[in-house]
């Protein structure tokens, strides 16, 4: 896994998301409640205050969780809830750790389906149906991981050509669009739950 990415829109932060497997998975961990860029900036800032040129699973895993917590909340914070994601991303670390040798590419690698590694993603601590379904459409769009249906299993994400995710960003312009739909939708979700309200 070698791309150029561009979802925290900071060289030295796509760098890492595109030659990292492990990085890539703990941005798309970090994506909520945050600005995508700050999320997937935060691979990169872990990385630099431990030290090292890239996020090791085994090494996560095996950190004291206080200090680790205290690492992410250093200023600027890695996300809004610093504590919560710390123990998220030990969390997911442990299990790469127990399930696949603490690589985390070997999640995707020789996977047969799209239907096969989405139940994988899945079950990756922190990810549910559509986190796990932005992710397979990223490796499938951008990183060059395409199993046999893997559009099919993203759903809407896996569309060619759609502006839904951070799946579909590949520079500022396509950043905005996929920015406009979000908004699209809320405001859509927003008036369906109102429109709910006063039909009672």
């Amino acid at each position: 896994m070698d791309v150029t990415l561009h979802l925290a829109q900071d060289p030295a932060a796509d760098e890492l998301l595109g030659r990292s497997p492990l990085a890539a998975l703990v941005g798309m961990l970090l994506d909520q409640q945050v600005p995508m860029e700050w999320a997937f900036a935060g691979p990169r800032t872990i990385a630099d205050r431990l030290g090292a040129d890239d996020l090791d699973a085994h090494e996560i895993a095996a950190r004291d969780p206080e200090e680790f917590a205290a690492l992410l909340s250093a200023k600027p914070a890695v996300h809004r809830y610093p504590g919560s994601m710390a123990k998220r991303i030990q969390q997911l670390c442990a299990y790469l750790v127990e399930h696949y040798d603490g690589d985390a590419a070997a999640v995707w690698e020789g996977v047969g389906t799209g239907k096969e590694l989405l139940a994988r993603l899945n079950e990756l601590p922190g990810f549910g149906q559509q986190k796990a379904q932005i992710f397979l459409a990223l490796l499938g769009k951008q990183l060059g991981v395409r199993p046999k249906g893997w559009r099919e299993a993203a759903g809407d994400y896996g569309e060619a050509k759609a502006f839904r995710s951070v799946a579909d960003i590949t520079g500022p312009e396509s950043l905005v669009k996929v920015r406009a739909h979000k908004q699209e939708m809320k405001a859509a979700a927003k008036a369906a739950k109102t429109g709910g309200a006063s039909a009672r």
